[in-house]
């Protein structure tokens, strides 16, 4: 291998560990915004996971799955993006679905207005509907935003891993770049040519 070209793996080794270091220090910079942020923001809403035995949090109303993953936050102040997933997944949707039999804001909505255009609507239906439609209205839309701020926290999560990533990325750029310069300059000594010596002539004994 020629000096030139062993001067452009150096220069190329150099700038990869230069450039992975940079980006694993944005990534974790990034994951640490972002979960910074879903928890400044949840702790605002001051939203608390019901205790277990509480009002609609037995197995029997979420189901035995939800109340299993619900149950280990109980009792906490929702500030992660697990929380907010979980509590918006196993409480909300399921208390959601049990106020019109499943049905969406939307589609409640829908019928609120068919009911409505008719020439003699039903007063009681029209209360009836109303009144899903505000229930529901203000839980889909907590749940948004709670599970949006789940997504949030993933982002992060997935900067964090990438990050990682990265640094073992730098850290393998810095062992090969070593390893070069290491066999750089043990070339370099096998290579180097012995100093001459001038050998040194003892005097002739003179006969007496």
């Amino acid at each position: 291998m020629t000096t030139g070209i062993r001067w452009r793996i150096l220069v190329l080794q150099v700038g990869l560990i230069g450039i992975f270091s940079f980006a694993a220090g944005f990534l974790f910079w990034a994951n640490s915004f972002s979960h910074d942020q879903v928890i400044t923001e949840l702790t605002a809403q001051k939203i608390t996971v019901p205790t277990v035995g509480s009002p609609g949090f037995d197995a029997k109303t979420l189901g035995a799955v939800q109340y299993a993953d619900l149950s280990q936050y109980a009792g906490q102040a929702v500030s992660t993006g697990p929380q907010a997933q979980a509590y918006a997944n196993d409480y909300i949707n399921v208390h959601l679905s049990k106020v019109a039999n499943g049905q969406t804001y939307s589609q409640v909505s829908g019928a609120l207005i068919a009911e409505q255009a008719k020439a003699t609507p039903d007063a009681k239906v029209v209360a009836t509907l109303s009144g899903q439609r505000t229930t529901l209205f203000m839980g889909e839309t907590l749940r948004g935003l709670l599970l949006n701020a789940y997504g949030w926290w993933q982002v992060g999560q997935y900067a964090f891993y990438a990050a990682i990533g990265l640094v073992v990325a730098a850290a393998a750029a810095l062992g090969a770049l070593l390893f070069e310069l290491g066999s750089w300059r043990m070339g370099v000594r096998a290579t180097k040519p012995l100093r001459a010596t001038t050998p040194v002539t003892m005097p002739r004994p003179t006969a007496s």
